[in-house]
């Protein structure tokens, strides 16, 4: 059974929870598109419970950092938003996304049921087709999720100008707005 949030007016909306460097690239790129209508960063897949952005910058306690994405699937399916996903990150480096190196960066997709778990490896299968390397991309069901710091939450739309906004997230949206017009809000 699929995970459905618990509001009265969220019950069409589904989960699902990406991984693919730095939370802030995805969080500013879902946060752009249709049938989206929240975006969390946060932590998932380690060891430690209640982990903070230091310890699991650190690398010693397992978690990625990821993004859970709250869609309604009537406006974009797990399908699109795997689209995007694999066309704003690299599933080819292993624990890395640019400059951002650790097993916290690494590529991943945590499923929240059966049908997203199938969809994800047809995906996965299909996207081996367009890159020239091997994509390492983790695929498991959804652990624990642990909400960022509220400082990491809207981080782009907060600080747009920031170096590291700048010069890496602004581009992979502006990639999105570009590859994914029709998906984009207006």
């Amino acid at each position: 059974m699929s995970e459905r949030m618990n509001h009265q007016s969220d019950k069409a909306l589904q989960l699902c929870t990406l991984g693919g460097g730095c939370f802030w690239c995805l969080e500013a790129v879902f946060q752009q598109m249709l049938g989206v209508s929240q975006v969390e960063s946060g932590y998932s897949g380690g060891r430690n419970p209640n982990p903070t952005y230091e310890e699991v910058c650190g690398g010693d306690t397992g978690h990625a950092e990821v993004v859970r994405i709250h869609f309604d699937p009537t406006k974009a399916s797990f399908r699109e938003i795997l689209e995007v996903f694999f066309t704003i990150h690299d599933p080819t480096t292993l624990n890395r996304q640019g400059n951002d190196v650790g097993t916290q960066y690494r590529s991943v997709i945590y499923t929240h049921d059966a049908e997203q778990m199938k969809i994800a490896k047809q995906v996965i299968a299909e996207m081996a087709h367009v890159w020239d390397a091997p994509i390492v991309t983790e695929l498991a069901e959804a652990p624990v999720f642990y909400p960022a710091e509220d400082y990491h939450q809207n981080y782009f739309i907060n600080h747009p100008m920031q170096s590291y906004c700048a010069f890496v997230v602004a581009p992979k949206v502006t990639k999105f707005r570009k590859i994914f017009a029709d998906r984009a809000k207006k």
